[in-house]
């Protein structure tokens, strides 16, 4: 297995509005075995501004990976999910919808919308730190992602 990925710092996004799930998101990327930063914003227009690198977020990293609620304050998840997928310079990234949702239609939309997979949150935080810590084997040890925006994998 090639271990390059794990000599450079990975940026995620995570897009999340509900405090206690951004405490847990930190707590269990402590653990992480990845070197990784985790940039959050707390609803979609913020998100789409960091992405689009506008406002406050002029000089933010482009994540190497989003993780996004759907349920988010001014643009939900969805819209946000559909203007990265039509975007020619943010679609190669991958985004995993990581919400508490788990209706049919939410599901549907977001596969629908090109999600790179969906996953319910759990409560437990045990679990939460076991489904971030497969994310992050899953994306940056076993899958080949292209290189964005100049950046090395």
């Amino acid at each position: 297995m090639d271990n390059s990925v794990n000599q450079r710092v990975i940026d995620l996004l995570l897009v999340e509005d509900n405090p206690g799930d951004i405490e847990l998101a930190r707590e269990a990327l402590k653990e992480s075995k990845i070197l990784c930063t985790l940039n959050v914003v707390r609803d979609g227009a913020a998100a789409l501004a960091y992405l689009h690198k506008e406002g406050d977020y002029v000089h933010a990293a482009r994540p190497d990976l989003i993780l996004l609620d759907i349920n988010l304050p001014k643009e939900n998840g969805q819209e946000v999910l559909k203007e990265i997928k039509e975007d020619e310079e943010l679609r190669n990234i991958p985004v995993v919808i990581l919400t508490m949702s788990d209706a049919e239609q939410d599901v549907l939309k977001a596969y629908r919308l090109h999600a790179n997979c969906y996953i319910k949150k759990p409560a437990d935080f045990s679990q939460f730190v076991d489904i971030l810590r497969s994310i992050e084997n899953f994306w940056f040890t076993i899958v080949t992602l292209p290189s964005i925006g100049g950046k090395e994998r």
